[in-house]
């Protein structure tokens, strides 16, 4: 978006950019009725084995959305199949998907028969239909509204999504597009106290995160007035680095032993992740005029304790700057896809966004991939 602007028009200001660019209109989150803290999943499952209990209790977690397996009449946790989780991808999904988009469409001042496109991020699950289509059915979205459903593409994956979104909603000026994150997360975990695992069962969470897209259609002025800051942030730009080779760094795949698929982080996922992440933002800033000291707000993925801590060095921010990302991580885990957005809604809730001032949106998953965006109110 930008970059094809700056081709045409190389004396633009940010100004002229941001009124022609699709804002961020409404956000909508949510998670399962059933929250557990780090001490909490340790009981329920009986673990003692005190590596495993370290690594859930240094996580700087305190709490998760999790639909843990039922119990059984002796009181441990049944092992769930295959199709077990993958109905618990759909049901719980559903719910939350259903959630975040009414919450959603509430903030953006919006209705049901607005929603003009739809698309639906998930690595939690397959389903064919997608959730796409399932939310069209039991919403009662318009028959004829455009959808996308985004696959297994990870925690990245929501800024992945985002570009689509951004792209039609420039196409069809005025018209609203709605972007939804659906991430069971405990519908893809293994209990079998190894190592393994147990890194990947301290750290994520359930939930569902919905965001509203739309571009003005009259030149960029709205037929009510806003404040800048209170239409949203205009996405100028978004940028993507790839790092092929950490391709399997982090991955979901099938376990033989267990007959169900499986989630696997390498334990250099963090510093791989920190190495790049100044190369990224410098991309997604070069030829912006845009310095890294100008941008006022970072929205970056809750990945994980270490993730963040290394992002944060790497880019020289503040503690301040990833409150609202460490602040996810400790209430909700790390959410996959949407967990950027959960960050977003808190940096919006605030209410202390100017006018003219920047931010960086940042999400990192399997690939090893990051995603940036530049946004600006």
């Amino acid at each position: 978006m930008l970059d094809s602007a700056l081709r045409e028009n190389p004396g633009s200001s940010l100004d002229d950019l941001a009124a022609a660019a699709p804002r961020l209109r409404g956000v909508g989150t949510a998670v399962p009725a059933t929250t557990y803290t780090q001490q909490e999943v340790l009981d329920a499952f009986g673990i003692s084995d005190p590596r495993v209990r370290s690594v859930f209790l240094n996580s700087a977690i305190e709490r998760r959305g999790l639909v843990l397996p039922p119990l059984k009449p002796t009181g441990e946790r049944a092992v769930e199949t295959q199709g077990e989780l993958l109905g618990k991808h759909l049901g719980s999904g559903l719910a939350m998907g259903r959630e975040a988009i009414e919450g959603c469409l509430r903030s953006a001042g919006a209705d049901l028969a607005d929603v003009g496109y739809l698309c639906c991020v998930t690595s939690t699950g397959f389903l064919t239909p997608g959730f796409s289509a399932l939310f069209i059915k039991e919403l009662g979205l318009d028959r004829h509204c455009s959808r996308l459903d985004v696959v297994g593409m990870g925690c990245n994956a929501g800024l992945n999504a985002l570009t689509a979104v951004a792209g039609w909603a420039r196409a069809h000026p005025g018209e609203l597009a709605l972007m939804v994150c659906v991430e069971a997360c405990s519908a893809a975990y293994v209990f079998d106290g190894t190592m393994r695992s147990s890194v990947v069962n301290s750290l994520f969470g359930d939930g569902a995160a919905a965001v509203a897209v739309r571009q003005d259609g009259d030149g960029g002025q709205e037929a009510e007035p806003e404040t800048a800051a209170g239409k949203g942030p205009a996405l100028l730009r978004f940028s993507s680095r790839i790092i092929p080779e950490a391709v399997g760094a982090m991955r979901y795949d099938w376990d033989e032993d267990h007959g169900k698929f499986s989630f696997y982080l390498d334990p250099e996922v963090p510093y791989v992740v920190g190495a790049h992440a100044e190369a990224a933002v410098g991309r997604l800033l070069n030829g912006t005029g845009v310095r890294r000291s100008d941008v006022a707000h970072w929205i970056i993925h809750s990945g994980g304790k270490k993730v963040v801590d290394s992002v944060r060095a790497n880019l020289g921010l503040s503690r301040a700057d990833v409150r609202h990302t460490t602040g996810v991580l400790r209430d909700h885990g790390n959410l996959s896809s949407g967990s950027f957005l959960f960050s977003y809604e808190r940096l919006a809730a605030e209410g202390r966004v100017a006018p003219g001032e920047l931010g960086v949106l940042m999400t990192m998953g399997p690939g090893s991939t990051i995603e940036t965006a530049l946004v600006r109110w």
